[in-house]
């Protein structure tokens, strides 16, 4: 198993998408058209290290207005964690096993299989746990769109022109997640869905995942449980943005 992204929803994904590639130098990867959403992905990192984020756009909401609910009701921010696995039956019996009760269970397209666990047994997010036929890219370059009137390698392309990349890559290292409880948290992010802790202080847990992404639980009673903001490092000063309706707090290069 592994973290795979954290998606973000907005209703309109031009901004979230010229802040993320025009300012934190994030490579754009790939994206498609959906039932009642258009997903799109960024890496935001190098070749070496850094997470992938997913921005959600509603679009034929007539189909599926899901989306379109949890921004009437939400706005903009945070909307789930997704988790690959390779055999997505076996892990739906050891998460129910575990007393988790997985939803919207689609084991019917072999190329993509998925299932939910809901706010109220994830901690405060929608968690995702995918399996997916489709060969893992390494690489960055492996990424490929042919844009004029040629084969889509990796999807549809429906995304407006992101302005020129910044030449200095922002590197996301962590999500960083409030929860009431961190011992509780732990038993489901480590215990359930498999991360190992790397760091930790008072008040605070770290979970890795292969492949490089990072969950950190942080006691936080005065905060709303779930995704709290991504943490990065970047060129320039320290700062903070808001993208998507998401906190994300960039520490300087060092």
């Amino acid at each position: 198993m592994r973290l795979d992204h954290v998606a973000l929803a907005t209703r309109d994904a031009r901004g979230p998408l010229a802040a993320l590639v025009g300012e934190l130098g994030a490579t754009v990867l790939s994206g498609g058209l959906a039932i009642g959403y258009r997903p799109m992905q960024v890496h935001l990192g190098n070749e070496h290290e850094g997470m992938k984020v997913e921005l959600l756009e509603p679009w034929e909401v007539a189909s599926n207005d899901f989306l379109d609910r949890f921004l009437t009701r939400h706005g903009d921010g945070p909307h789930h964690l997704t988790f690959k696995v390779d055999d997505l039956e076996a892990t739906l019996g050891e998460v129910s096993a575990a007393g988790f009760t997985p939803v919207g269970v689609d084991l019917s397209t072999p190329i993509w299989k998925e299932a939910f666990l809901q706010p109220r047994e994830a901690h405060g997010t929608v968690v995702q746990l995918a399996e997916s036929s489709s060969p893992e890219k390494t690489a960055l370059d492996e990424y490929v769109f042919v844009r004029a009137g040629g084969v889509q390698l990796m999807g549809e392309e429906w995304w407006p022109e992101p302005p020129p990349r910044a030449l200095d890559s922002t590197v996301l290292r962590r999500i960083v997640m409030a929860a009431p409880s961190v011992p509780d948290a732990l038993e489901f992010f480590a215990g359930v869905l498999g991360g190992a802790p790397s760091r930790e202080d008072e008040g605070w847990v770290e979970l890795a995942w292969p492949g490089g992404g990072h969950l950190r639980l942080e006691q936080r009673a005065d905060r709303p449980a779930g995704v709290d903001r991504l943490e990065a490092d970047g060129p320039g000063p320290a700062r903070e943005l808001v993208i998507a309706g998401t906190r994300v707090v960039i520490n300087e290069s060092r």
